[in-house]
């Protein structure tokens, strides 16, 4: 079937003139390679809802989109760069931030974003996040919060809440969930936001900021994982996750990142942290050659800025 018509089952043909049924496109269809759908998520995942703010930040950007790329990690949200219809890098574990710092530095006329999960990024990835941010690099880090390891069985994961059932804390998770904007923002990051699948509007406006902010940029997106993270902690369905998100989140613009972590009774702290300008790393290295070689040295990004 084409994703663009409209299905008409027998029961309505009597009632529905079909020759009068006019053809219906997704709005972001264009942004997906269709060719690759139906996609692989769970009912109730909210990856698809990131996928549809990315994809609406993007049209309204005005980016060409021969100069957009995507990288990703392993896991349930390593999979977006599979579906985007644009140039794009399903990489190795953890290894999604060094490729796309390769990207960035080979062609800085790329914007680069990079999406993964809680578990690609800051636990086998966490290194290359860390230096990342150290190095102000000039790129988007999206990071959908699921809680958990969603493709690999359910283990726990570096943000996997205190107490909550996981395949491999069957009895609790004991280990203290990291703070992730906090992370960021004392390792540098000059743009930290935080939304949840349920602030779709400010999700798109936080991407679109994202991705025009000179640095490093870091969302978080907390997103429900039905199948293994709330059946197994008797949470409920997607919906359900999405309603509580609705209920429990409180908007605090310019919040301390130290205050902001997840806990099982604080609500959840969501909105725009950090927005500082800092030098990029490739503005620090043209400026220290600069300053020591003079005329010898070429600034590197200008001139060499591929179209």
């Amino acid at each position: 079937m084409n994703p663009t018509e409209i299905m008409v089952s027998d029961a309505d043909e009597k009632d529905v003139d079909t020759s009068r049924v006019a053809p219906i496109e997704n709005p972001v269809l264009s942004m997906l390679r269709q060719d690759r759908l139906p996609h692989i998520w769970c009912p109730g995942c909210g990856i698809g809802t990131v996928v549809n703010c990315f994809s609406r930040a993007l049209m309204s950007s005005g980016h060409d989109m021969n100069n957009v790329a995507v990288v990703s990690g392993i896991g349930c949200t390593g999979r977006v760069a599979g579906y985007m219809n644009l140039d794009s890098f399903h990489t190795t574990h953890g290894r999604s931030i060094p490729f796309a710092t390769g990207l960035r530095l080979a062609n800085p006329g790329l914007k680069v974003v990079v999406f993964s999960g809680d578990g690609d990024l800051f636990a086998i990835g966490g290194n290359h996040f860390l230096h990342a941010a150290r190095r102000n690099l000039d790129m988007l880090i999206v990071c959908v919060n699921n809680f958990t390891y969603g493709m690999t069985g359910g283990q726990v994961a570096p943000t996997t809440p205190l107490k909550s059932t996981q395949s491999t804390m069957p009895f609790g998770n004991f280990e203290p969930p990291m703070n992730l904007p906090f992370v960021a923002d004392a390792a540098g990051a000059s743009y930290v936001a935080r939304w949840t699948v349920f602030h779709i509007r400010q999700l798109v406006r936080a991407m679109k900021e994202g991705m025009e902010h000179k640095g490093f940029s870091f969302i978080e997106i907390m997103s429900p994982c039905p199948t293994l993270y709330l059946r197994r902690n008797k949470l409920g369905d997607g919906v359900d996750q999405v309603r509580y998100f609705k209920e429990h989140s409180v908007l605090k613009n310019g919040a301390n990142t130290q205050d902001v972590a997840i806990t099982a009774t604080d609500p959840i702290v969501v909105g725009t942290f950090v927005e500082r300008e800092r030098p990029t790393w490739l503005d620090s290295r043209n400026a220290q050659l600069t300053a020591t070689l003079g005329d010898r040295f070429v600034p590197y990004g200008g001139q060499n800025v591929q179209k």
